[in-house]
């Protein structure tokens, strides 16, 4: 359609039709996200959707780049200024999200494109399923669980059957105190537990109604008895946890991580595991991901994994498609949208009513 600011009036051989000739802005959407956020953006917008369950090789990303105003992107796309030479009407990246570290803010907010992530949303969601690593791994949920199914189960009951460690009443260690670290920590007081918490800004509410206390990395890592990782994935947090670091914390410990894979060494991690300088580990995500499967954390008993599920549940993806759309929406309708990720951009692209 051509781009106009009004109903135009087309005659035809039978009658006059009314026609909105203002062309719709066009989204390239990288994967079939849940409906409710999906209907939405097909109905706002002239939107294409990458059909399969495999993420979009980068080359299709930047062919289909060419002519979209905005792109629905997930963390496993590798948005840069590669595909931003590809993409000269392109104004939003619109993430599925909390983090954002595929997509280059820096080099988006120099070129005028908006950023935006779904945050908030999944806290919940994402320190319940902290708290299920943190459980499937203390009390060896998976192991009893292959122990039953490859029929190993012969005797009713022994007390040294697959013995865990207690949870109640012991010390858990938070490492980043934001959204998600402090839904872990309100979580660890039900359960009675000494809360340590390690953050670049204090966090007084905590300290206030939990009775957390903020320590240093390496005090931390001695005295808990779970380490729970909460941060997001920058260059000072790139190997955080290290062999000098997993070193510090007790045998009978654990480590907790479902932030960004990369903020744990895997290599330190297999040692640690491996030659018993820590009880287990609990991982939801992976430096590589998919993990391949000759990883060697995977022939390990003391450990749990999971492909990146900490926010799959029906309510939390589903809302977090809806901000999608909604983020959109705001931007081509000249308001900020409400999970602007890079505000500086305003500085460059002022807002300006699209639709």
């Amino acid at each position: 359609m051509r781009k106009c600011n009004k109903l135009m009036v087309i005659k035809n051989s039978a009658n006059f039709q009314l026609v909105n000739c203002m062309s719709k802005p066009k989204v390239y959407v990288t994967r079939e996200i849940p409906e409710r956020g999906l209907k939405i953006i097909k109905e706002r917008f002239d939107a294409e959707v990458w059909p399969e369950y495999a993420p979009p090789p980068k080359d299709v990303i930047i062919q289909k780049a060419r002519d979209v105003d905005a792109l629905a992107s997930l963390l496993s796309d590798k948005i840069d200024a590669e595909v931003f030479d590809a993409a000269p009407k392109l104004k939003i990246v619109s993430q599925i999200a909390v983090g954002f570290d595929n997509i280059d803010v820096k080099e988006a907010t120099k070129r005028g494109i908006y950023v935006t992530n779904t945050p908030g949303v999944l806290t919940e969601t994402t320190a319940d399923f902290a708290w299920t690593l943190l459980m499937a791994v203390a009390r060896r949920v998976v192991e009893a669980d292959k122990y039953v199914h490859t029929g190993q189960w012969r005797v009713g009951w022994h007390p040294s059957m697959l013995s865990g460690r207690d949870v109640y009443g012991a010390t858990i260690g938070i490492v980043g105190a934001g959204r998600i670290g402090s839904a872990v920590a309100k979580r660890a007081k039900g359960f009675n537990m000494k809360i340590l918490y390690y953050d670049v800004i204090p966090r007084p509410e905590l300290e206030k109604k939990l009775g957390a206390k903020r320590a240093d990395l390496d005090t931390l890592f001695r005295e808990s008895d779970f380490v729970s990782v909460h941060v997001p994935l920058l260059k000072q947090t790139y190997h955080l946890i290290n062999e000098e670091r997993l070193k510090l914390m007790k045998k009978t410990a654990y480590l907790i991580n479902n932030s960004r894979g990369p903020v744990v060494d895997e290599k330190a991690l297999y040692k640690a595991l491996k030659e018993g300088w820590i009880a287990g580990a609990a991982l939801d995500v992976f430096e590589q991901e998919p993990t391949p499967v000759d990883n060697p954390l995977l022939t390990l008993d003391n450990i749990v994994v999971a492909p990146h599920v900490s926010s799959a549940s029906h309510e939390t993806r589903s809302k977090m498609a809806e901000m999608v759309a909604e983020n959109l929406i705001a931007f081509f309708e000249g308001r900020t949208p409400p999970n602007l990720v890079n505000p500086k951009v305003l500085e460059v692209r002022p807002l300006s009513k699209q639709f």
